[in-house]
């Protein structure tokens, strides 16, 4: 079974906006289509995969998807979809969201997007966040990492800033989303520490040579078991971000070096990443 840890849900017009729109439109040459529609994504993955749905929070940045919206999607394919609410803790008000999200709708996980909107996830400050995750055992999906939104800060995308978190709260699931790029190595010496540290792979593939040589570091760093499968759809989609990591995985590699280990690149496709996170 294919257990996609990181795809979207992006319903009407107003759940993007403004710089994320138009800067969105300028990284990719033109406007970008964004809305998801689950017969789309069902023909782009293999029968039977389960996927972790998120919304997104970040004012700073013109990203606001309802919590409510992501709980209906789910609730309408329950066999497939498992959901995660969405915080901006910049924004008033979200520690009822936090608590609505999880106790009235039903949602089984956290996104942060620390960058998009523009906090340090480190700061002591959120420690409410992360000690209510914690104790009802709520994964976080946290954005590390680039982007193109111009208003989003990079320093928060660092990895490291979730080291102090894991060390705060051991027993807090946590995944790092797309390796951290192009923090990949900081990402892996995060994850490499904390035993409920992971990172997923999403929106990789279509940066071949990144993706062969960050996982190159996987492997010598011995962190295979530690990375999830995603997609980040609709970004791009399940069979092609498989498509791409066996790619990579066929390159002879640097002579001198040994290659890619297959297996362990087709055990991390078929992960089974809701037994890790407490979602089973």
């Amino acid at each position: 079974m294919i257990v996609d840890v990181h795809a979207h849900l992006f319903g009407c017009a107003d759940d993007i906006t403004d710089p994320f729109r138009s800067e969105a439109a300028r990284a990719h040459g033109g406007e970008v289509d964004l809305a998801v529609c689950w017969a789309d994504y069902a023909a782009s993955c293999p029968p039977g995969t389960r996927t972790i749905v998120v919304g997104g929070k970040a004012r700073r940045s013109g990203l606001w998807v309802d919590d409510a919206d992501v709980a209906r999607y789910v609730a309408a394919h329950p066999e497939a979809l498992i959901g995660y609410l969405a915080i901006d803790p910049t924004q008033p008000g979200w520690a009822d969201e936090l608590r609505h999200g999880h106790q009235q709708l039903g949602l089984r996980g956290i996104k942060l997007m620390p960058m998009y909107a523009g906090f340090d996830p480190a700061d002591p400050a959120y420690d409410e966040l992360y000690t209510y995750a914690e104790r009802h055992g709520l994964p976080l999906l946290v954005h590390t990492g680039t982007t193109f939104v111009s208003a989003a800060p990079l320093k928060y995308a660092l990895p490291v800033h979730l080291d102090e978190v894991a060390i705060r709260h051991p027993q807090l699931r946590m995944v790092l989303a797309h390796l951290g790029h192009p923090y990949e190595g900081e990402c892996i010496a995060v994850i490499r520490k904390h035993r409920h540290v992971y990172a997923d792979v999403s929106a990789l593939h279509y940066r071949p040579f990144q993706l062969w040589h960050s996982l190159r570091l996987v492997q010598d760093y011995g962190v295979w078991d530690k990375l999830l499968f995603g997609s980040d759809y609709p970004f791009t989609t399940v069979n092609d971000s498989i498509d791409g990591l066996r790619a990579v995985g066929a390159v002879a590699g640097i002579p001198g070096l040994p290659p890619l280990d297959t297996d362990q690149i087709e055990k991390l496709i078929h992960r089974p990443s809701l037994d890790l996170l407490g979602l089973s």
